[in-house]
């Protein structure tokens, strides 16, 4: 008999398997909140339950194990960065970022990536597999237990395209915010995807209240080409398309990432057309950047070109930042521990 996922399963579908297990609605209601508002990893930490409760719960379900293998911070404590062992023996990442309005952390939603995008480490290897609700959810229930602090914000945005992950991300956000969980609004979480456009309108039609945030890197179909193969697939004009339709459906301001490369998108040219491309969206541009990666040749920009990018950008209308640094000493770019952990085992 194969065990169920129960962190995977959402309110009512809990209810229901509890019904089905000759339980009483309440204690469905019981065993949501020991998963998913105390974050319990066993069921003999449930102790309101019967032990034959918690043994037919054992002999039929589990719960998905998200286990620290490694912890690093920053010098300055603002960044941890976790490194988190699966059941099956696959490894993601995690990171903790400590601001004065709450904790964020970055999840990843799957164990490597398929898109390909040149300056990421999360690419390297491809794509191993989509994780689960549970292991998405875990990652910051693992998170909260091992800081003691509640998470106030979540960012998808690490290992992985969350929208190749479709129907497992939309299930983890209607749970995350779900009143009998963990409960956390939609406005506090953000979502980053490469721009698979009919991923991105289907997610317009969800109607959620959640920030989506574009990986786009370049203004102009060529060289987001050299950066990113997706752009092979969609090219700007219809990810922008996408992104106007999200907006008409959500009344949400979206976000566009803008990792800045030496060399290869950080020219005034560049910051020129970029505006041009975003004037008059209600949009909000993020400048990063880019954390280098051993695996490529590609260098952060200068301190002066970031600078000169985000004025230029400014005197076009366009509302921008300049990503604060955190945890560039802790390996803290997407899939860099994750890679050092694997090519370390490797050798051994």
């Amino acid at each position: 008999m194969e065990l169920i996922d129960i962190k995977s399963l959402d309110y009512d579908e809990l209810l229901e398997t509890m019904a089905q297990l000759g339980e009483k609605t309440f204690r469905g209601k019981q065993v949501y909140q020991w998963l998913h508002e105390k974050s319990v990893t066993s069921f003999d930490e449930m102790t309101n339950l019967s032990k034959a409760l918690r043994e037919k719960l054992q002999q039929q379900c589990y719960i998905a194990p998200v286990t620290e293998i490694t912890k690093l911070t920053s010098k300055d404590k603002a960044t941890s960065k976790f490194l988190f062992g699966l059941k099956d023996g696959s490894v993601i990442e995690s990171v903790l970022m400590k601001y004065k309005h709450g904790n964020s952390v970055c999840i990843s939603s799957q164990v490597g990536c398929r898109m390909g995008c040149n300056f990421c480490a999360s690419t390297l290897g491809g794509l191993e597999r989509n994780l689960t609700v549970s292991e998405m959810l875990g990652q910051i229930y693992a998170i909260q237990n091992i800081s003691g602090e509640r998470v106030s914000n979540v960012v998808v945005m690490g290992t992985g395209e969350p929208m190749d992950n479709y129907d497992n991300f939309v299930k983890f956000v209607r749970m995350l915010t779900d009143e009998h969980g963990y409960n956390i609004s939609q406005r506090n979480i953000t979502v980053s995807t490469c721009g698979l456009v009919e991923k991105i309108k289907q997610l317009a039609d969800e109607k959620f209240s959640i920030t989506l945030a574009i990986s786009l890197h370049a203004p102009n179909d060529e060289a987001r080409r050299r950066l990113m193969p997706i752009a092979n697939k969609y090219s700007i004009k219809e990810i922008m398309e996408a992104c106007d339709y999200y907006f008409e459906k959500t009344g949400r301001r979206v976000s566009f990432e803008y990792s800045l490369v030496q060399g290869e998108n950080d020219s005034e040219e560049f910051a020129k057309q970029l505006g041009a491309l975003l004037k008059g969206k209600n949009c909000h541009v993020n400048l990063i950047p880019v954390n280098p990666i051993k695996e490529r040749d590609y260098k952060d920009s200068d301190a002066t070109f970031v600078k000169n990018f985000k004025v230029t950008l400014e005197k076009l209308g366009i509302n921008v930042t300049i990503r604060r640094e955190m945890g560039r000493d802790i390996d803290a770019a997407c899939g860099q521990l994750r890679r050092s952990y694997i090519n370390k085992k490797e050798e051994e």
